[in-house]
């Protein structure tokens, strides 16, 4: 798979499963399309707004040129009081979850759906998967004019992309994430869709990851985990980022070159 640059983009929504997954996953689409004069806006589901999460949220969102943070206030799988008084997403009512996200959907307008893929990521975190089932339902939903009445006038975004990693693409960051006894959960490569070189926004991709400065304190948040590697190790794992689309993909809009 070769690396494709970007070209004009259409408008972009990112759905995620905590603070930091915008970066790490889609932080050099996003600042890509940013920079070309493209919306682009990122939801996260977990951590209370008023939490330390999200400060570093906000720094990293205007890193990227994503706008302010839009938090459905969840309490993270792992991490119960960052959202004191909320049940944790994992627990919440997925109708719920979906209807907040259509909300988002129709007053963001966005062409372009980001999320997680099925597998929640490499590491399979509850979060991710329940993110990742609320924002495919939701992305049917907000189309249609008699389901969530009350969460705006109708918007079908074109195209639903999510975040994953082929197996050829795993490198070194599987090493990485076994050492500090993550999962590694990869598809094949015949799934991904669009193969996105962000090294020309690399700058601004590890400067927003940096922004999550909890995380890259800590040993085994992959903040932390990159944080302690040489550039020159470091750069190529954040460089290329990886999509498998979700919709018909009937319509001519996507992420490798934003115009398939």
């Amino acid at each position: 798979m070769t690396p494709t640059s970007i070209p004009a983009r259409p408008s972009l929504l990112g759905v995620f499963g905590h603070p930091d997954d915008e970066s790490l996953l889609a932080g050099g689409v996003l600042a890509q399309h940013a920079a070309s004069g493209a919306d682009t806006a990122v939801v996260t589901a977990t951590w209370a707004p008023d939490s330390h999460r999200a400060a570093e949220l906000s720094d990293a969102l205007k890193v990227l040129g994503a706008g302010e943070p839009r938090m459905l206030g969840y309490a993270d799988a792992h991490v119960p009081e960052s959202a004191p008084g909320r049940p944790r997403l994992v627990d919440a009512p997925i109708d719920e979850l979906v209807e907040a996200l259509v909300g988002h959907i129709r007053a963001v307008r966005p062409q372009i759906l980001l999320t997680h893929d099925a597998y929640g990521q490499l590491t399979g975190h509850p979060d991710h998967v329940r993110t990742h089932q609320a924002a495919v339902l939701a992305f049917h939903a907000a189309g249609l004019e008699h389901r969530y009445p009350d969460a705006g006038a109708p918007w079908q975004p074109a195209a639903l992309y999510a975040a994953t990693h082929p197996d050829s693409g795993v490198g070194e960051l599987g090493a990485l994430l076994t050492r500090v006894g993550k999962k590694v959960l990869s598809v094949p490569d015949g799934h991904v869709a669009a193969t996105v070189d962000v090294s020309g926004h690399l700058e601004q991709k590890w400067s927003a990851i940096l922004s999550h400065r909890s995380e890259a304190a800590r040993e085994r948040p992959l903040p932390g985990i990159l944080s302690r590697l040489p550039a020159d190790v470091r750069d190529p794992i954040i460089a290329t980022e990886y999509f498998t689309r979700l919709d018909a993909g009937l319509t001519p809009v996507g992420l490798r070159g934003l115009m398939v």
